[in-house]
């Protein structure tokens, strides 16, 4: 399952991104990742989730980005939620490319899928409301 949390930059997305991962970290049984631009969400996450800089190993563009996300999978099956912030500054903002990647990923299996996008839901593909559920 894939959701997309979506609204302009100030609108409060990140936010709602760190509530989520901090109760998926609270509640799941398995393992919790949450993936970043940067380190801003250091102080932010709880230590009980795995949070990972996608600068700090030179992820930029979408194909970059399934494989990190594809790897975190493999390597650990117990993840149960892995949720990405600022996913079109790690990937791009070409609308196209992020329905690909969403089609790639949704094709992982057994893992709640949760990714912030800073546009308008007026601006996206009208073909991602059906891979992902918009929040």
């Amino acid at each position: 399952m894939i959701k997309l949390i979506i609204g302009k930059k100030g609108s409060g997305k990140t936010k709602k991104l760190v509530d989520m991962v901090n109760s998926a970290a609270e509640t799941s049984l398995g393992n919790v990742v949450c993936i970043e631009k940067g380190d801003t969400l250091t102080y932010s996450v709880t230590h009980k989730a795995r949070l990972i800089d996608a600068d700090a190993f030179g992820i930029s563009g979408y194909g970059e980005y399934y494989g990190m996300v594809a790897g975190i999978k493999a390597g650990n099956h117990d993840v149960t939620h892995i949720f990405g912030d600022a996913t079109l500054r790690i990937g791009s903002r070409d609308y196209e490319e992020l329905t690909a990647f969403l089609e790639r990923i949704a094709k992982i299996d057994d893992v709640e899928f949760i990714f912030t996008v800073s546009a308008d839901e007026s601006e996206l593909p009208k073909k991602l409301s059906d891979i992902a559920e918009i929040c």
